[in-house]
């Protein structure tokens, strides 16, 4: 089982890079044949000032290209949703082998942490159509997985303080959603800062960017409120208290804090724009030190 696991897993990270490759492709193309087609219009509007085209002719000019139904891009969600089935079935077959949920040290969690933010991804891929997007997010499960390969992926015994398959299944489960939504929004804030400065056709609109950002956090924001309930909550079965300003524990409130103030200030104070763009890239780099951070820091968290 536990090699089934990680054959899926490289699998998975191969159709990934591959489906970001051919966004980027298919991103670049639309680009240069929409550059083609307002090209070729303005030349007929010319033509049509000197009196050399009829008016079919220029309203059937399109101002972009587009892709069959079943073309290059059809094929890229179709793979990308195929990576998602092979980390479902990856860590399902851990899961199995080791009898606990893969959440349990830094491979397990790094792969499932690279479910989440596929998962997110599918989603709104799915209700928003907005494939530019997966430049900034497909990365991020890539990056993770290929992490996940450098370290130990041997199947160990769960430590004592982690012997609770309930709370251990629930408290990682909301952070893996939580973060993965969380990845979504931050690939939105990129977008939204660096659109005026991108020479690319069919971007989409800032205020678009902005509800999605704003639609990822509305998940983001009470998984992470659970996760921190039901750790409080272990902590106090485990180790006798229930909050130990352990650097995990404080990182997970900071990053907690930092989306609750974007909430805030968009609901309260009507932020947007560069303002709450920042914020979310803030969270998202708040998740990653959290995640990381106990690699330096230690604390009762240092095993994982």
């Amino acid at each position: 089982m536990l090699e089934l696991s990680r054959i899926c897993l490289a699998a998975a990270t191969v159709l990934l890079t591959l489906a970001l490759v051919s966004n980027v492709v298919i991103v670049l193309t639309r680009n240069t044949a929409a550059r083609k087609a307002a090209a070729k219009e303005a030349a007929l509007v010319g033509a049509s000032g000197a009196g050399g085209a009829e008016p079919e002719r220029l309203a059937a000019s399109p101002a972009v290209v587009e892709s069959p139904s079943r073309g290059l891009g059809w094929y890229t969600d179709r793979t990308i949703e195929i990576s998602l089935v092979l980390l479902t079935v990856g860590l399902a077959a851990r899961t199995f082998a080791t009898g606990h949920a893969p959440f349990a040290n830094q491979y397990e969690f790094a792969c499932s942490f690279a479910w989440g933010m596929t998962l997110a991804y599918v989603f709104f891929n799915h209700r928003y159509r907005l494939r530019t997007l997966s430049l900034a997010i497909l990365p991020l499960p890539v990056l993770m997985l290929l992490y996940a390969a450098t370290v130990g992926s041997e199947a160990v015994p769960l430590m004592p303080a982690l012997d609770n398959h309930l709370l251990l299944t629930l408290h990682v489960a909301t952070a893996i959603l939580g973060y993965g939504a969380a990845a979504v929004a931050f690939g939105a804030a990129v977008f939204y800062l660096i659109r005026p400065h991108l020479k690319l056709r069919g971007l989409p609109s800032e205020e678009l960017l902005d509800e999605i950002g704003y639609r990822a956090v509305v998940i983001t924001f009470p998984m992470l409120t659970i996760m921190i309930i039901l750790g409080a909550v272990w902590a106090d079965i485990a180790w006798g208290r229930y909050w130990s300003w352990d650097p995990k524990e404080t990182a997970s409130l900071v990053t907690w804090l930092i989306y609750g103030a974007y909430l805030h200030a968009r609901v309260s104070r009507g932020w947007r724009g560069n303002r709450s763009a920042g914020l979310l890239i803030l969270g998202f780099v708040a998740i990653l030190f959290t995640y990381y951070g106990n690699l330096f820091f230690g604390g009762l968290h240092a095993y994982a």
